[in-house]
């Protein structure tokens, strides 16, 4: 049977997930799109205070997408309460664990771009602009980098 179209990519559920503690893979989506038109601003805004400023807005929604999952996230929140409810029920649900690592390393590629910002203010755009790479591509194709490093990550260490 075709998959659907529009349906994202999902990562399987390790064994020490339970079933029906899983996300909608859409709300991770979701997130990345407004992070992809947070961090767009911030190339076009340049090395300046605003771009510095709208950097540090993207790390602070990093930290709190790593903290306390995507799920938990003002992105997630926003999902839940004006756009799931808009929308049928996910054919499945996806594995919190890679998202949210996925969101760590939005954390560290835009904060390294805050620090490296203080010595060369250039880095704030490579950073915002690393990051928007990686956004754009879970947002437009569902293709989400950091859950493959993830799942990378979790092969290298069993073997």
């Amino acid at each position: 049977m075709p998959e659907p179209v529009g349906r994202p990519v999902t990562t399987p559920m390790p064994d020490a997930a339970r079933p029906g503690r899983g996300i909608d893979p859409r709300g991770p989506r979701f997130g990345a799109t407004v992070s992809a038109v947070l961090l767009a601003t911030t190339v076009v805004a340049g090395p300046g205070p605003l771009g510095t400023g709208l950097l540090a807005l993207a790390a602070l929604l990093f930290l709190v997408g790593t903290a306390r999952g995507t799920q938990g996230s003002v992105q997630g929140w926003v999902f839940r309460r004006w756009v799931r409810p808009r929308l049928a029920a996910p054919l499945v649900l996806e594995d919190p664990a890679p998202p949210r690592f996925a969101q760590a390393v939005g954390l560290g590629v835009s904060t390294a771009g805050l620090a490296l910002g203080l010595v060369t203010p250039v880095a704030i755009t490579v950073a915002a602009g690393i990051a928007l790479v990686a956004a754009f591509l879970n947002a437009a194709f569902g293709f989400c980098l950091g859950c493959e490093l993830y799942l990378l990550v979790r092969r290298l260490r069993r073997a």
